[in-house]
């Protein structure tokens, strides 16, 4: 089982307005020249997952980790949107930009619904205006929408749909569905808005990056337009608890890599693929399943540093 030490080292850096990322202190104690940013997912905020404090001491040696609250962190995500996790990623991109030194490598690791962060950040409404990143990594890139489809009933989804859509064109997209609605599903505490509920449902969503129904024409206007200054890794949990369980993942993987390579993008097909035995946050995993991931993003890193071949760009 995948644990990490109950106490952590390292540095809090305030990069916005209430909005902070811990940096792990490295394996040699030394500050880093690089940096990998760590996003997670629904519900998740500091240390909520244990593999990255695991992976920030197996790190090339010029690497550090920080993992990165946004205001969607912990129960903030039923308020939110892509669009606005995106923004908050920005700004700490930005950040570090600023206080690394001058060469510095910046890659961002989005872990479940953190993958959809990465996406909207690289493909969504204003991504040419965003601070161009030096890589991307797809860690359990799940279809929230597939996901929430195999554990709900039917009429609990359509019930929050149609509720979600007449609230969204009658102006309330941002107000919380009652219970009556949602029958709190992500808990009692939870807060959902009508729109966040219908971006992570609908089809085509604005949530809606992985599911693998989506056409060729909505992973054209994604995965295609991803650009080769920001690489990309893909890394699918080959016993995610949360995939789709008809849907071939190594095919789904490669269908995606086959897009971005296709745009004139870089997807790295030497590391990335299904991480045979990982489940979705790989926190019941046995050891060797991290060393395997923790490998894949080690040479991803390097590659990051030094430079891809131009052969990978075709991959």
């Amino acid at each position: 089982m995948v644990s990490a030490p109950a106490v952590q080292s390292g540095h809090i850096h305030r990069y916005g307005k209430k909005l902070i990322a811990f940096e792990h202190t490295t394996s040699s104690g030394q500050p880093s020249k690089h940096i990998l940013l760590w996003i997670g997912g629904l519900g998740d905020g500091l240390h909520t997952v244990s593999y990255p404090a695991r992976l920030a001491q197996q790190l090339p040696s010029e690497w550090s980790l920080a993992q990165v609250i946004i205001r969607s962190s912990y129960n903030g995500w039923g308020s939110g949107s892509l669009e606005r996790d995106a923004k908050d990623l920005a700004q700490c991109v930005s950040y570090f930009r600023k206080n690394k030194p001058d060469g510095c490598r910046i890659v961002c690791m989005g872990h479940s619904t953190g993958c959809q962060d990465l996406m909207e950040y690289l493909t969504g409404k204003g991504c040419a205006e965003r601070p161009i990143i030096d890589g991307a990594i797809l860690q359990a890139p799940v279809s929230d929408r597939e996901a929430l489809k195999d554990d709900m009933d039917e009429e609990t989804i359509d019930k929050i749909l149609s509720t979600s859509r007449e609230w969204i064109d009658g102006g309330r997209g941002n107000d919380v569905l009652p219970e009556s609605v949602d029958d709190k599903y992500f808990g009692k505490a939870s807060t959902v808005t009508a729109y966040r509920w219908y971006s992570i449902l609908s089809p085509g969503g604005d949530d809606d990056y992985f599911s693998s129904d989506l056409s060729e024409e909505q992973l054209q206007a994604t995965f295609g337009i991803i650009k080769k200054e920001s690489p990309l890794l893909i890394l699918y949990s080959g016993a995610d608890e949360n995939a789709p369980p008809l849907v071939d993942l190594e095919a789904l993987t490669q269908k995606w890599i086959g897009f971005v390579t296709r745009g004139g993008g870089i997807a790295d097909a030497e590391f990335g693929g299904v991480v045979v035995g990982a489940s979705h946050n790989l926190d019941t995993d046995d050891d060797d399943v991290l060393e395997d991931l923790c490998k894949r993003v080690g040479g991803f890193l390097s590659k990051v540093e030094t430079g891809f071949p131009k052969s990978d760009a075709h991959m």
